[in-house]
């Protein structure tokens, strides 16, 4: 059984287990296929129309989907590897240890937020961006720009303890806990990380920057968490309704996997630890 870890615990092994399937990937020309199918759902999902990765209640299943499928292909290179996560309540800051050269490298330098340093800088070769909003083909970084403040233990807790999954009109402007996390109402954990990043981790082509795939670890462990401490509470919707994923109901680009597929972390992977 795969245990994914917190970032800071790694060893060196594992930290450069973990980038060079990263790279791996890269080479062999199956990692731009994540970030290409991630900006194709970013632009299909709306408020008042079909979706399904986002702005909707299969926001959480359809990316542990997603980065299930992704840490597979990890392992196809390398058995060992196991997705990292990022507990950004605690690694707050833009010198924390996941911006060292021997992990995801630093933030963007001032005038064009080029990434310089680490495995994926600009200009190094390895890490060629090309499914791309405009022209720059290199990695981006503009940490604690866009947002000062990354989320913190205290409002991660406040959304912990939201009762129900989520409600009509199941969209950005939903209550319950799927839409607080997602970051669309209430104190915005997900969504503000993305900005706090900056750089192509503040649009659709996210992926393109791997701590996308830290990130989105740690909010898939925030829902395993959620799914402890409420184990009366479930995914809604459960019958069929226009637009958004029912609980038996398959989400593309998947045709046999489910939201009620996905609600079992551990048939596939635990993590080190609770919250």
């Amino acid at each position: 059984m795969a245990v994914r870890k917190n970032q800071a615990t790694l060893t060196a092994k594992e930290k450069r287990d973990f980038v060079d399937a990263l790279l791996q990937l890269k080479r062999l020309g199956r990692y731009d296929a994540y970030v290409s199918t991630h900006n194709r759902f970013i632009v299909s999902d709306t408020d008042n129309g079909e979706r399904t990765g986002h702005r909707s209640p299969s926001f959480l299943p359809w990316h542990r989907k997603f980065l299930l499928q992704f840490e597979q292909d990890l392992q196809s290179v390398n058995p060992s590897v196991t997705l990292p996560y990022w507990d950004w309540t605690a690694d707050r800051t833009a010198t924390a240890g996941l911006w060292a050269d021997d992990m995801l490298g630093g933030n963007g330098r001032s005038g064009d937020n080029r990434v310089t340093t680490g495995p994926f800088a600009g200009g190094g070769g390895q890490w060629t961006i090309t499914v791309r909003p405009d022209s720059r083909d290199y990695l981006r970084r503009s940490l604690g720009t866009g947002v000062a403040q990354l989320p913190t233990r205290a409002e991660v807790e406040s959304v912990l303890a939201v009762q129900t999954y989520d409600a009509a009109p199941w969209n950005s402007s939903s209550a319950g806990f799927r839409n607080q996390l997602e970051g669309w109402r209430g104190v915005n954990l997900h969504n503000r990380v993305h900005v706090w990043v900056g750089g192509l981790m503040g649009t659709g082509m996210s992926p393109n920057d791997p701590v996308f795939w830290l990130h989105h670890c740690f909010i898939d462990k925030l829902w395993a968490e959620w799914q402890r401490r409420h184990p009366q509470q479930g995914y809604l919707p459960t019958a069929a309704t226009a637009n958004v994923v029912a609980l038996n109901t398959a989400m593309k680009p998947w045709n046999d996997t489910a939201p009620a597929d996905m609600l079992d972390h551990t048939r596939y992977y635990t993590y080190d630890s609770a919250f």
